[in-house]
């Protein structure tokens, strides 16, 4: 907290002294959510006791711009209720979120240095991580340039875990070393694509016996796609998209895979004066898989740096948190509907039907198991106080199958694995009034 008010303090004096062109604005938000685990994120075994809790992030944003230049800064602190004692003289809560520069190199031309967040399309390969609470982001070097319509983004980054005297060897786990991304769009009349190229490095090292580093390098995978593919006719929208990884994967095997997704949306107004509005949507998604008696070769999709939260289920058994990572793959086949019944509530119910995508193998590897995977329900709500507080919830509910749990190999799992959340919202100066939901 001290660190917090003489942040605070620098920037109002900050203001105080900007110059006349500037502008200058802070602000915020706060996000409270409680929870009821059992069985999110990793299913709950018989012998388990559902976790309960309440978590926060709090964020101060600041941002300073004049001529052709912004300079952007939040820092946050994440905690949960009762963490830390009610006594005490500081904490490891408090961060920096993002810290970057703006400025324009030319006609329509500009370039972004710092931390940021890299959030594009539909999350699902490169989001800000939103919902959790602590959120994403990239030391990052981004150049734009836009116009109309277009946009085109490339850069990359460049990580070390400190400022060595000699050395390049990256330590920090599940980050990438050196990246480097190419990414276009564009719209042609009812139609919106885009293009991205992205290049992952992560390094990896080989030790003697004795633990030593005797050899040391970056193994590079690709990934290559269409992230954005939608076309809009009257209230109907046609949506997918597409990526394929190849190159190299932490352990140095080869990967070969893909990500196949589409969907159609309808929405139908039922009482335009009123808001009140209907929209359902029926899709599928595809992330290929390994077969689980493989081990010499990588055919399984990683949605590497997406908000994997909004797919695959809202109690993220998939995808998020390195669940299922490096596994049999996944078929989604999903119905949503959301009913507005005005611009400040809505209600939302979700089915997913999951199936494997490789050949799953028995633990012993001499059966091979039934590709059902299992069914989660998702109920969510959201309500709109005023323009600066809302309130978000929702019930999630997993009906699994036996391929599940032999894939899980953790002992009896729970019969009833479920999930409950209620969360207030403090977003005074943002569009988006509601977290971790995507229709």
């Amino acid at each position: 907290m001290k660190k917090l008010l003489i942040f605070g303090w620098a920037i109002f004096v900050a203001l105080s002294f900007k110059p006349a062109q500037a502008q200058f604005s802070l602000d915020g938000q706060l996000l409270q959510r409680a929870e009821f685990r059992n069985g999110f994120n990793r299913p709950i075994l018989e012998s388990e006791v559902p976790a309960k809790f309440i978590a926060q992030r709090a964020r101060l944003q600041a941002s300073y711009k004049m001529e052709n230049i912004s300079f952007y800064m939040s820092i946050q602190d994440i905690r949960t209720w009762g963490n830390t004692p009610q006594i005490k003289a500081t904490d490891n809560f408090l961060s920096v979120h993002e810290a970057w520069l703006e400025t324009k190199i030319a006609e329509n031309w500009q370039i972004k240095l710092g931390r940021q967040e890299l959030n594009y399309d539909n999350f699902r390969f490169l989001g800000n991580l939103d919902w959790a609470l602590q959120a994403r982001a990239h030391d990052f070097a981004l150049v734009k340039h836009e116009k109309n319509d277009m946009k085109l983004h490339f850069g990359g980054g460049y990580n070390q875990s400190e400022q060595r005297l000699a050395g390049v060897f990256y330590d920090i786990n599940n980050n990438y070393k050196a990246a480097q991304m190419i990414r276009y769009e564009n719209k042609l009349g009812q139609f919106n694509f885009s293009l991205l190229f992205w290049n992952d490095g992560r390094q990896f090292a080989v030790r003697n016996t004795a633990g030593t580093i005797i050899s040391e390098g970056i193994n590079y995978r690709q990934t290559i796609g269409l992230p954005t593919i939608r076309y809009q006719t009257g209230n109907t929208t046609l949506s997918g998209f597409y990526y394929h990884q190849l190159g190299v994967d932490n352990f140095g095997r080869n990967v070969n895979a893909f990500d196949l997704s589409a969907q159609i949306t309808q929405q139908l107004t039922i009482d335009q004066e009123a808001g009140k509005k209907l929209r359902m949507v029926a899709g599928f998604e595809i992330l290929s898989g390994t077969p689980n008696n493989v081990n010499t070769e990588n055919s399984s999709f990683s949605p590497l740096y997406g908000t994997n939260h909004l797919f695959n289920g809202y109690m993220d058994l998939f995808y998020v948190g390195g669940a299922h990572e490096n596994n049999v793959g996944l078929q989604d086949y999903y119905l949503k509907a959301r009913y507005d019944f005005n611009p400040k509530f809505f209600i939302q119910a979700d089915f997913h039907q999951f199936l494997a995508h490789a050949d799953v193998f028995s633990q012993n590897g001499l059966f091979k198991l039934d590709k059902n995977l299992g069914t989660e329900l998702d109920f969510s709500f959201g309500y709109i106080f005023n323009s600066a507080i809302s309130l978000q919830g929702g019930y999630s509910q997993l009906f699994y199958s036996d391929t599940f749990a032999s894939l899980q190999n953790r002992g009896d799992l729970k019969d009833t694995q479920n999930w409950a959340y209620l969360m207030l919202i403090f977003r005074p100066n943002m569009k988006n009034r509601f977290v971790g939901i995507l229709l």
